[in-house]
């Protein structure tokens, strides 16, 4: 049985559209935004219904045992006011990102990301608050990354 839900962050940051859809489109990049990222590889060419394929190593926790797991993750929209990307690991663990990306005055982006994640009933709950957890540190960063070094990041 699969347990799924759902969380969502906003980020405000004083950049383009497109800057912002540059760096969160391209996951080679998330090594420095993604706290459990240890490395990723881009695949040539892309699988099918994909614009860009990825393979990605991560590092977990559980308790006093680390590890790293590795999964697929796909571009499947990627335009200056939406990426849409979706990863997968086993054992029938999904990660889907919809990021949406708004204009907004004074030269500020608006970045509104909802993750939904699905995976086996037993594994839910540590997938999903390692997710939220690492996501949430990825909103952080990513303020402070588009934002030059006097602009003020805001996650909500």
């Amino acid at each position: 049985m699969l347990t799924s839900d759902t969380f969502s962050y906003t980020v405000q940051a004083r950049s383009s559209p497109a800057e912002a859809a540059a760096l969160l489109s391209d996951l080679t990049r998330q090594g420095e935004l993604h706290p459990l990222i240890v490395q990723v590889t881009r695949v040539v060419p892309p699988r099918p219904g994909a614009q860009a394929s990825y393979t990605i190593n991560d590092r977990l926790a559980a308790g006093p045992l680390r590890f790293r797991t590795t999964y697929h993750a796909d571009v499947l929209i990627n335009e200056a006011d939406e990426i849409v990307m979706v990863a997968r690991q086993w054992p029938a663990t999904t990660v889907r990102n919809h990021t949406r990306l708004r204009p907004e005055s004074d030269g500020l982006v608006r970045i509104d990301v909802e993750i939904t994640l699905t995976a086996p009933t037993p594994l839910f709950r540590y997938a999903f608050r390692q997710a939220r957890a690492a996501h949430l540190a990825l909103a952080t960063r990513l303020g402070a990354a588009l934002d030059p070094p006097d602009g003020r990041p805001s996650p909500t």
